[in-house]
């Protein structure tokens, strides 16, 4: 059976599915909790032909898979699946010698991480190999006006009624997102998917550290913000130059 597409283009902010092939019951056990904890939806396979069976029935936007696996080791798995597929695939193993590193990739593999991992480090790629699945890699480089805000991606540059704000390349980053969804609500999960930022920067509060210096910078009263609004208990928004 060939799997169903995956979310491309516009549709950036769609929930993130993963298919975890991984035969240790603990650490898929551990694995799992920590990515639905920040969003993510988790399915396992214990078995290399389990893990072929699930992704021939559902489209996944990344899998994370094992070298050493009953059945069929990833190995196999990755090359059965490059001939029917393009969806992600990140090797996660504890076999981390070069020339396992070299054949996971040669044999389609788009990344690979040895084991013990950093559990943060292992959100933030998969969040990139998302990101680039969905022809997300970068930001447009078009500018944008939303009322009376204009920015331009090319020289990272944003003029609120004529004044150039001092922004930092992250904050431009969230500002711009923002900017792109005008009027529309993005929540804190959302906003993290759709902005580039390194490992460290992988985390749920942060959004609304800058979110609190962008008001800082953007409104004239930031305690009532009227353009970077939130929306309790779902996110942040945008407001577009028509509303109040």
């Amino acid at each position: 059976m060939e799997p169903m597409e995956r979310p491309t283009g516009d549709d950036t902010t769609a929930t993130i599915q993963v298919l975890l092939v991984e035969d240790d019951e603990r650490l898929a056990r551990l694995t799992s909790r920590y990515l639905q904890e920040h969003g993510l939806i988790v399915t396992i396979a214990r078995t290399g032909p389990e893990g072929l069976a699930e992704a021939g029935r559902h489209a996944y936007d990344v899998l994370l898979l094992d070298l050493m696996l009953p059945g069929r080791d990833g190995l196999e798995v990755c090359r059965e699946l490059r001939t029917r597929s393009d969806v992600p695939i990140i090797m996660v193993t504890a076999r981390g010698e070069e020339i396992d590193r070299v054949l996971g990739l040669e044999t389609g593999a788009d990344d690979y991480l040895p084991k013990p991992y950093s559990s943060r480090e292992l959100l933030a790629r998969i969040r990139a190999q998302v990101r680039r699945a969905r022809g997300n890699a970068g930001p447009s480089l078009q500018p944008l006006n939303v009322g009376r805000l204009q920015m331009d991606p090319r020289s990272l540059t944003a003029v609120l009624n004529g004044k150039t704000l001092s922004l930092t390349s992250y904050e431009f980053n969230l500002l711009r997102v923002l900017a792109e969804r005008a009027g529309r609500v993005l929540s804190r999960e959302q906003l993290l998917d759709l902005i580039k930022g390194s490992a460290d920067e992988v985390f749920d509060r942060s959004i609304d550290v800058h979110i609190f210096r962008l008001r800082q910078k953007l409104e004239e009263d930031p305690r009532n913000p009227r353009m970077l609004k939130t929306v309790r208990g779902a996110g942040y928004l945008l407001a577009r130059g028509d509303e109040p």
